[in-house]
């Protein structure tokens, strides 16, 4: 299980894929359906979508 929050490294984030069982170690836990990176020019912005119909957002 791979835990999600601010701190997680940039190359973790990155090597998310789908299928990989995620946590944001409060209330979100669940399978990656779809992941989702954008940048607003000042963080760069993943967003984890799970099965669950949570998401897990984390800006670096």
């Amino acid at each position: 299980m791979i835990r999600l929050n601010n701190d997680t490294p940039l190359d973790v984030l990155q090597d998310v894929k789908e299928g990989d069982m995620v946590t944001d170690t409060f209330s979100k836990t669940g399978l990656v359906e779809k992941i989702e990176i954008s940048d607003d020019g000042l963080y760069r912005i993943y967003t984890f979508n799970l099965v669950t119909g949570r998401s897990i957002t984390i800006k670096r």
